[in-house]
Formats: C-alpha cells, structure tokens, sequence
C-alpha cells in the first residue's frame, strides 16, 4: 500500500538528506572502505555503522537534537577531544603511507582481530563531533518538524539511505579488490585518507562548532 503524498514527501526528504550528509569521506568512511578493501570483517562493520546511524537519527529526529544544542560545553569537548583523536587516526595512516608495504592486498587482508575492528568502527563513529553534528543535530532538527507519522516516514527514509551507503562502501570495495594487489595502491590510500583526517581536525578546531 503506498504512503500518503506527505509521508513520501519526508520519506524522500530523509533521503535526499542523509545521502548527501554521508557521501562525504570522513573517518567513519574511511574505515568502512579501508575494511572492505582488505576483505575484512566487512559485515560486522557495515552493520555497526548502520546500526549506529540508525539509532543516532532516531535520537536526533526524536527530540536529542534539541537537548545537545542546549549544552554548549558538551559541544566543546565534542569538538577539541574529536579534533585530537583525528590527528592521531592521521599520524597512523601517515605512518603507514612512509612505510609503505612490501605487498599489497593479501598482506593486509587478515590484519586486525575482530575486536579491534569493533572498537575502531565505535570510538570513528562516537567520538567523532560531525556524527552528531550531521546526523542527531542536522537530520534531526529537520525531522523533529515534520508534522505527525512525518518523522517517523523522515527517520526510515534517512535509516534506508545509510545502509544503502554502507553495503554499497563496504562490499563494493571488496569486489574490486582483486585490482588492488600493488602496495603503491595502500600508501596512496593511507596518504588519503591521512590527509581526510587532518584536514576534518582543522576544520573541527577552526570552526566552531
């Protein structure tokens, strides 16, 4: 049975909106693509990530959106801790791009156990200010206006946008694999995504948030 024209109206909304929020490499995409590249432990993190967006939107859509705004010293250590966990993500994979690697793909393919896959995705994903910036502050202001079964139709359209994102990351990277067996491949991928994390810690303690 189809939706009401102004449930699909928000449907879309939520949509189009976290589409265009997620697109965006940052931290938590870098590792989601990194972790498919290597073939590794891809599920859990595509469905950790999903997950995780899934119940920040709702939060935002649901009323947070306006409880965090109302806390400014909550957004500053948002912004300074999230700042410095990003340099630090940046000097590894700054590390790693120096270093470089004596092969390529099969050499990483099994690196990091599972529950150090699980913390990385969690401490990318609930330590970084632009996750909720974007998604509980952004996404949930614009949802909590929608009027009556609207916010609920927003959250689904938004919740269905990030797992379209993060399957679409994850095994997408995993099928061309096969093409990245240069160790050349990895240090331009570990400069990327270095240079990613640098540059979201200086805009985070430049722009207030």
């Amino acid at each position: 049975m189809p939706m009401p024209t102004d449930l699909s109206a928000a449907f879309a909304q939520g949509w189009l909106m976290t589409a265009g929020l997620i697109v965006a490499i940052g931290a938590q995409n870098a590792l989601v693509l990194r972790q498919g590249l290597a073939r590794a432990h891809v599920g859990p993190v595509v469905a950790l990530c999903t997950a995780s967006d899934w119940l920040l939107i709702l939060l935002g859509v649901f009323g947070l959106g306006a409880a965090v705004q109302s806390m400014p010293v909550l957004l500053q250590v948002l912004r300074y801790g999230g700042a410095a966990f990003l340099c630090l993500y940046g000097l590894r994979a700054a590390r790693q791009a120096w270093r470089g690697a004596e092969t390529g793909l099969q050499a990483r393919a099994g690196a990091g156990s599972l529950g150090a896959t699980v913390a990385s995705v969690l401490a990318m994903t609930y330590l970084n200010p632009h996750v909720y910036l974007d998604t509980v502050l952004l996404l949930g202001t614009v949802g909590a206006q929608q009027p009556g079964d609207g916010r609920f139709a927003f959250a689904v359209g938004a919740g269905l946008a990030s797992l379209m994102w993060f399957v679409t990351l994850g095994y997408g990277a995993a099928a061309a694999s096969r093409w990245l067996q240069r160790p050349a491949v990895w240090r331009a991928i570990d400069a990327s995504v270095a240079v990613v994390m640098f540059c979201v810690a200086a805009q985070l303690l430049w722009r207030p948030l």
